[in-house]
């Protein structure tokens, strides 16, 4: 199998951009890349989770949580 050496070409070097340059491209790009706005989740009856088992110990970690448990 033959190896061959690849030269890297570079126009700009890039040690010439700094923090700031990189901070204000991607401020300029920002507007570009906006997410589509998400709706929320529908429910699901307890009738349709099928197969989740869960540890005893991982369901007491979660009941003491004030977010999820009661």
């Amino acid at each position: 199998m033959a190896v061959y050496d690849a030269v890297r070409e570079q126009t700009v070097s890039e040690d010439d951009h700094d923090l700031a340059e990189l901070r204000g491209r991607s401020a300029r790009m920002a507007p570009h890349w906006t997410a589509p706005v998400r709706s929320a989740p529908a429910p699901v009856p307890p009738s349709l989770i099928h197969g989740v088992v869960v540890s005893p110990a991982s369901a007491r970690l979660v009941d003491g949580i004030g977010a999820y448990g009661v």
